[in-house]
C-alpha cells in the first residue's frame, strides 16, 4: 500500500489516533500520580496548582477584583481624600500630609506607613481578625470605603484584574459590571413607577433606556481599549493579561428600590441583547440585606418577565450566599429555587444554604438534569458566611452531579486568587487531578460565549464535537472539519485553547 493511500484510508489512520489518544491518556495519568505524590507537600502542591490550566472564571465582581494597593493608586492619581478615622475616600479638597490631619490626600500614604497599612486593611481582608465586627460586615464595609477609585479608574481595575487572570492561567473572565454609572437608576427616577412589567418597561423604553444601553457600550469599548493600551497588548513587552478573553455580566445592583432594581434588569436584558461584549446579567449585593430578602420574589417575578420578551439573553443569579443564624430559617428554604425555576439561571452562584432548601436532594437533582452549574468560591464563603470544610456543599454538589466550578467572587477584598481557591479546593476535599480537569473544562462549556460546545457530552466523560471526534485533543493543528468548527464557534475554540494548554502542562509530567 502505498503511502499517500495509507493516509485516507481508516485502518491506517485508526492506529495512529488510537497511539495519540493512549500517549494523550499517559500524560494524564502521570500528571495525576504527579499530584498525589506531592498532596503532603504544600509548597510543590502550591507550584502545580499556579501552573494548571484554570479554563475561566465565572463569578469576578469587577470592584472586589482589586487590590487595595491598586486602589490607593488610583485614589492619588485621582486626588482624591481619605478619612483617616474611618478610611473612607472623600472628594477634594484634602488636608496637607502632615500632623496626623483628619482629611489628607490619599497620596500622603505614601509617606505614612500607618496611613498606608489602615487603608489596606480597612479595604479588604487583611489582617482581619473575629471581633466586633464579623467577617461579613467588615467584607462588605470595603466597598463603601474606597468605591470612588474603583469607579473611576474603570480601564486601570480592567487592566489590573485580566493581568491577574493571566498569571493565574486563566484564558477567560466574565466581569461583574454596572458599567452606566448610575444612568439606568436616574432613568428610573424620573419616571412613575408601574407594577405591571409590560407597562413599565415601555415607560423606560420611551423615557431613553437604549440611549442609556448605546451609551454604556460605547464607555466601556473606551475602557476596554484604554485597557488593552496599559496592558501593552501588541506590544513586544506585552503583559500576560493581553492573552485573556473578557467579556461582561451586567450587575444589577437588588438593594436598592424596586424600580431602580426592574431598571437595571432591563438595561441589563438591553445590553446583552445589542453588546457582545456583555453574555449576561447577574443580580448583586449581599443576599441577606432587607431589601434583597424582601424583595427576592419581586425581583424574581421581574427577571421572569424580562426573560419572557428577551428569551437568548443567559441569566446567572446570586444564591444560598446564606447560613444558618444570618437570616430567618424560611429565608434559607427556597431561594436557589426560585432563581432556577423562577428567574432561569443557568448558572447559581454560591449556592452554599442548599441543604436548607426545601428537598435539597431533589433540587440537586433538577441541578444536575438542567445542567445548571454552580459558581463555587470558597474563599468568601469562609470569610463572610464561616462555612469551610466538611460544612461546604461542593463535594454534594459533586455526589449529585451538580456542574462545579471555582471562582474568585472578590479575590481583592479577599486577598487571595485562582490559584488560592484550587489549592483550598484540593487541600480540603482530597480533588483528584480529573476533578480539577472537569472544574477547568465546565467553566468554559458553562461560560455564556456564543456558539456550539466543543463537547457533546460532559457529564460522565467529555466527548468530542463529531467535526472533532476523530482528532487528537489539543493538537496545534487540527483537521480541517474541525478547524473549521473551531473557526465558526467562539466558546469551542475557548474549549479547544484551554485542550492545548492541559497537553504542554501534563507534559511536564
Amino acid at each position: 500500500m502505498s503511502r499517500s493511500l495509507c493516509r485516507i484510508t481508516r485502518p491506517c489512520f485508526l492506529p495512529l489516533l488510537l497511539t495519540a489518544l493512549a500517549a494523550a491518556q499517559s500524560s494524564e495519568q502521570h500528571t495525576a500520580r504527579y499530584l498525589d505524590s506531592i498532596r503532603k507537600q504544600p509548597p510543590l502542591l502550591l507550584a502545580f496548582v499556579h501552573d494548571l490550566p484554570k479554563g475561566g472564571d465565572l463569578h469576578n465582581h469587577l470592584d472586589g477584583a482589586i487590590y487595595a494597593e491598586d486602589l490607593i493608586d488610583f485614589a492619588a492619581d485621582g486626588g482624591l481624600c481619605v478619612d483617616r478615622t474611618s478610611s473612607r475616600l472623600l472628594a477634594p479638597p484634602c488636608d496637607p500630609c502632615e500632623n496626623y490631619t483628619a482629611k489628607p490626600a490619599a497620596r500622603c500614604s505614601y509617606g505614612d506607613h500607618v496611613l498606608y497599612n489602615q487603608m489596606i486593611d480597612a479595604w479588604s481582608m487583611r489582617n482581619w481578625k473575629p471581633g466586633e465586627e464579623s467577617g461579613h460586615d467588615h467584607f462588605f464595609a470595603a466597598f463603601d470605603k474606597f468605591g470612588l477609585a474603583s469607579h473611576t479608574h474603570p480601564a486601570e481595575a480592567i487592566a489590573a484584574a485580566t493581568n491577574r487572570a493571566g498569571m493565574d492561567h486563566l484564558q477567560y473572565v466574565e466581569f461583574m459590571h454596572t458599567a452606566d454609572g448610575g444612568a439606568a437608576a436616574n432613568l428610573a427616577r424620573k419616571v412613575e413607577w408601574n407594577p405591571d412589567y409590560a407597562k413599565m418597561r415601555e415607560l423606560l423604553l420611551a423615557a431613553g433606556m437604549k440611549d442609556v444601553a448605546s451609551e454604556t457600550a460605547k464607555k466601556v469599548a473606551a475602557e476596554d481599549s484604554r485597557a488593552k493600551e496599559i496592558l501593552k497588548c501588541g506590544a513586544p513587552d506585552a503583559a500576560t493579561g493581553c492573552n485573556v478573553t473578557v467579556r461582561y455580566l451586567y450587575q444589577v445592583l437588588r438593594g436598592l428600590p424596586h424600580e431602580v432594581v426592574f431598571a437595571q434588569i432591563l438595561l441589563g436584558f438591553e445590553l446583552a441583547s445589542s453588546d457582545p461584549r456583555f453574555v449576561g446579567l447577574n443580580l448583586v449585593m449581599p443576599e441577606d440585606w432587607y431589601v434583597p430578602i424582601h424583595d427576592f420574589s419581586e425581583h424574581m417575578a421581574m427577571v421572569d418577565y424580562l426573560h419572557s420578551v428577551y428569551p437568548r439573553v443567559h441569566i446567572t443569579l446570586h444564591a444560598g450566599e446564606l447560613a444558618m443564624g444570618l437570616v430567618p430559617p424560611e429565608d434559607l428554604a427556597f431561594h436557589i429555587r426560585a432563581s432556577v425555576e423562577r428567574g432561569h439561571a443557568e448558572r447559581i452562584g454560591h449556592g452554599v444554604s442548599v441543604m436548607n432548601e426545601k428537598d435539597p436532594i431533589g433540587l440537586m437533582h433538577e441541578m444536575a438534569e438542567r445542567n445548571v452549574l454552580v459558581e463555587i468560591a470558597l474563599t468568601s464563603n469562609d470569610m463572610i458566611l464561616g462555612v469551610s470544610g466538611d460544612d461546604h456543599p461542593l463535594p454534594i454538589y459533586m455526589k449529585y452531579g451538580v456542574p462545579v466550578a471555582l471562582a474568585s467572587d472578590d479575590e481583592g477584598v479577599a486577598r487571595s486568587d485562582m490559584t488560592y481557591e484550587y489549592l483550598r479546593a484540593v487541600e480540603s476535599y482530597h480533588l483528584s487531578y480529573a476533578d480539577l480537569k472537569r472544574m477547568a473544562r465546565q467553566s468554559l462549556e458553562h461560560s455564556f460565549l456564543p456558539g456550539q460546545s466543543l463537547w457533546t457530552e460532559t457529564k460522565l466523560v467529555f466527548r468530542a464535537a463529531p467535526a472533532c471526534a476523530s482528532d487528537a485533543l489539543g493538537t496545534e493543528r487540527p483537521s480541517a472539519g474541525c478547524e473549521q468548527f473551531l473557526v465558526t464557534n467562539e466558546r469551542a475554540r475557548m474549549q479547544w485553547k484551554l485542550e492545548i494548554e492541559f497537553m504542554k502542562f501534563e507534559k511536564k509530567y
